[in-house]
């Protein structure tokens, strides 16, 4: 590469690179070329999500509170401009652009097999230059509102958040990402601008490229069409969240053939995000408790409790909030609940196996290298682990160095049953009726 100001990452055990570059706008940019890809991955994305309702700002004095559902808002309305809609803008050159909002993070995106920097300059140029009116702003609440309705009547969106009233007291993570009707027809325009000019500063916001890109043009480019940022830094704001949960068991009914759960466990959270040694531990043991190939899961899935489309575990975690879960579709998500808390007593108990461990670490390392094949999921670890301050590579190498003992330990740390809730969703009573 020719721009000095690009720094090469290589990881000696894949044999892969990437290169950073702390733009003089305030952005941070990661180019991971693959020369042999045919597509090109991108994202432009800000540390920036629904629990993001309460903050500071390091140049003013006081707290700002803002509508729940304001980032989600947001991010439909960066799409819009005086020029046009930044959809038809990238019809035009055959990519397949997107956007989501979680918890903690809004990301921009495109993929494409050919003209990338022009799909990059409609990037960079649509999410610097937000257009708010009160007329277009009224017109989204509507949309949204729709949004808003459908989610609630979607049973796989309704068991998770149920989960999550029961266990968080008061952290916002217990809160629909989209808001409610309510909330979102608080919003103005002035308070969408209020959070862009917060938020959308590059100081806090990545951008990331992984594919058939060439790194010295994605630099000209960010020189040409970045805006520089001033260096405001963000306190969030949460309420004091107790170590207890609000209730262990929540159901709901709705029409579906089978009940679905939710089973998790609120996590301690104290001494802030966790190393990529600690994500990785923390996976592999969720790995040997719940694989398809566990005694946990033959025994669920030989008593016909659950079946292998639906079944699922994960860890996840942010600002203020972390918690491991088991989810999916059984005839009886209490029996299922009861198996998982004996699997976990009993590893605990008796010691887990140096074969399980092994099995599981080199199941997930051969995943993680696996994911280094997709520029898709390149990006998307890259920006994921990068707003909580880790890399992928330190990521991917910590699966070489974890023991079985520091697997052990994590089972002793996570997973209390005085922290677990179960949430059920239930056949509604007509449906029941129709199919006996």
């Amino acid at each position: 590469m020719n721009d000095k100001r690009l720094r090469k990452v290589e990881s000696p055990r894949t044999g892969d690179y990437y290169y950073t570059c702390h733009h003089e706008s305030g952005l941070e940019i990661t180019i991971y070329p693959k020369t042999k890809f045919r597509t090109t991955y991108a994202i432009f994305g800000t540390h920036y999500g629904s629990i993001d309702s309460s903050f500071k700002r390091s140049d003013e004095e006081s707290i700002t509170n803002v509508p729940d559902g304001i980032a989600h808002y947001l991010e439909h309305k960066m799409f819009e401009s005086e020029q046009g809609d930044a959809f038809e803008r990238y019809a035009k050159t055959g990519a397949n652009a997107n956007a989501f909002t979680s918890f903690d993070k809004t990301c921009y995106l495109f993929s494409c097999a050919e003209r990338v920097n022009e799909n990059l300059e409609i990037l960079l140029d649509f999410v610097q230059d937000p257009y708010f009116t009160a007329e277009t702003v009224a017109k989204e609440q509507g949309i949204i509102g729709q949004e808003i309705k459908m989610y609630d009547d979607e049973p796989g969106w309704r068991v998770m958040f149920n989960m999550l009233e029961c266990m968080y007291h008061n952290h916002p993570v217990k809160k629909d990402v989209c808001g409610t009707v309510e909330s979102i027809a608080q919003i103005t325009p002035e308070l969408l601008y209020s959070c862009y000019n917060t938020f959308y500063n590059l100081n806090n916001m990545t951008l990331v490229l992984a594919g058939n890109v060439n790194p010295d043009e994605v630099l000209e480019i960010c020189d040409r069409v970045l805006k520089k940022s001033e260096d405001v830094t963000i306190e969030r704001i949460f309420e004091e969240e107790p170590d207890t949960i609000v209730k262990p068991y929540i159901e709901q009914k709705f029409s579906v053939a089978m009940p679905l759960f939710q089973f998790g466990f609120k996590e301690n959270v104290s001494g802030g995000f966790q190393s990529e040694k600690d994500i990785a531990t923390t996976e592999i043991l969720l790995e040997i408790i719940a694989s398809d190939a566990s005694p946990l899961f033959l025994k669920l899935y030989n008593e016909e409790l659950i079946n292998e489309a639906s079944f699922s575990y994960e860890f996840f975690e942010g600002d203020g909030f972390a918690c491991t879960m088991f989810g999916g579709e059984s005839r009886d998500p209490k029996r299922v609940a009861e198996e998982i808390l004996r699997e976990i007593k009993f590893l605990r108990e008796e010691g887990i196996s140096q074969d399980d461990f092994e099995v599981a670490k080199k199941s997930l390392y051969g995943a993680n290298i696996q994911g280094l094949n997709s520029s898709s999921a390149i990006a998307n670890s890259i920006v994921t682990l990068g707003f909580s301050g880790r890399e992928l590579f330190r990521y991917i190498d910590s699966f070489a160095e974890i023991t079985l003992e520091d697997v052990q330990n994590k089972l002793d740390e996570l997973m209390r049953e005085d922290r677990a809730v179960l949430s059920v969703i239930l056949p509604s009573e007509e449906l029941k009726s129709e199919g006996e």
